[in-house]
């Protein structure tokens, strides 16, 4: 295995690590300014107002795109990790 090869996998690593989490950042980013953005209307200043619905939003989409995610990591780990392993 060539370090070209070692990079090569460690990008593609990195890059669904990525697209995997996008759901879920993006989903809490909008939910926090929503939530910000109702404080900040109402002048409601309750710390739990700020974690549940953040907590909600992203248990759902979690839920939601978990096979997505699970595809993805799979066919990552079955089209590139286990022949780069097997081929040696």
């Amino acid at each position: 295995m060539t370090e070209a090869m070692i990079f090569d996998t460690l990008r593609q690593a990195l890059w669904i690590a990525v697209v995997i989490s996008v759901p879920i950042l993006s989903v809490a980013l909008l939910a926090g300014i929503a939530v910000g953005l109702f404080q900040a209307l109402t002048s409601i200043q309750e710390m739990t107002l700020t974690f549940v619905p953040k907590l909600i939003a992203i248990l759902i989409v979690f839920w939601v795109s978990m096979d997505f995610m699970t595809r993805t990591v799979t066919a990552f780990f079955t089209e590139t990790l286990i022949p780069q392993i097997a081929g040696g």
